[in-house]
């Protein structure tokens, strides 16, 4: 008879073990607890109305920013900035308490993508990089992990003669 399934290199000494002796099963095993029960989190009133208000002023920003810009132009957005940095301060206060909810944060996030979709014709190139800063603090307070590539180039000139024509 031709045993194939044994590797013929192994090397068998033969007989079994003695397994008479042992006790199997004898100790049952650890018990498990159950996790504890947590509560769910259910906000203060107080909260839920911060976080709905952040996310209505979210929501406004670029079109509070845009009507600034069409009504005074480049020193609208400026103006517009400081208040916005207000706005974030506020954010990251609300956030550092631990109150801010989930949608909040998402919101806050699209909000700096729209702002910087609105693609205004910034030439003070110190009022964008202003701009710019702003909603790259709030992207860094929400997301610091994340890389944005989506930010206005400024424009500087490289001739100092071009103001001279």
């Amino acid at each position: 008879m031709d045993y194939t399934a044994k590797n013929f290199e192994a090397v068998d000494f033969g007989g079994d073990y003695d397994y008479s002796g042992h006790a199997w099963f004898q100790e049952p095993p650890p018990r498990r607890e159950p996790p504890p029960v947590v509560e769910p989190y259910i906000p203060e009133t107080s909260v839920i109305m911060q976080n709905e208000a952040f996310d209505f002023a979210l929501k406004a920003a670029p079109n509070v920013l845009y009507g600034r810009y069409k009504q005074y132009g480049q020193l609208g957005v400026l103006a517009w900035c400081s208040e916005f940095g207000e706005m974030i301060d506020s954010l990251k206060e609300l956030g550092f308490q631990g109150n801010m909810f989930v949608t909040t944060r998402v919101q806050a996030l699209k909000t700096c993508e729209d702002i910087l979709k609105l693609g205004l014709d910034i030439k003070m190139q110190i009022i964008l990089m202003y701009l710019s800063s702003q909603v790259a603090r709030l992207r860094r307070f929400l997301d610091g992990e994340r890389v944005w590539d989506d930010y206005p180039a400024p424009e500087f000139p490289l001739d100092y003669r071009s103001y001279n024509s």
